[in-house]
């Protein structure tokens, strides 16, 4: 069975929880953006928003260089491979469960069938 770093996958999720963090990785996909530039799309403080690319950042998803007085934030080196794989994983456990569940009906509708 392939492990997972509990770690990397909780620092996913967790970045990914929110939608304002969705939205900042949405933006970023198109290209990169300033925190202020962020901080208007999203109409937050750039305090606030330095709090989400922070989490973002601490996951790996987001990269961010400081030029002068501005910080420009871009889409982390890492993808999210692991994490779907992970969700991948979890999938195939309940298409399976299901699976069982539909054999298991079917039984039972055949075995009325013949009954009444």
């Amino acid at each position: 069975m392939v492990q997972f770093s509990t770690v990397r996958l909780d620092a996913s999720f967790a970045a990914l929880s929110d939608p304002t963090r969705r939205g900042i990785l949405e933006q970023l996909g198109s290209g990169d953006a300033s925190i202020t530039e962020l901080a208007e799309k999203f109409h937050m403080t750039l305090t606030g928003m330095k709090k989400h690319v922070g989490v973002l950042e601490r996951a790996g998803l987001v990269a961010t260089e400081k030029v002068g007085r501005v910080r420009t934030c871009r889409l982390g080196l890492r993808g999210l491979e692991e994490e779907a794989a992970w969700i991948e994983a979890r999938r195939q456990i309940w298409k399976a469960r299901f699976e069982a569940l539909d054999r298991v009906v079917e039984a039972l509708k055949r075995k009325e069938k013949g009954d009444g």
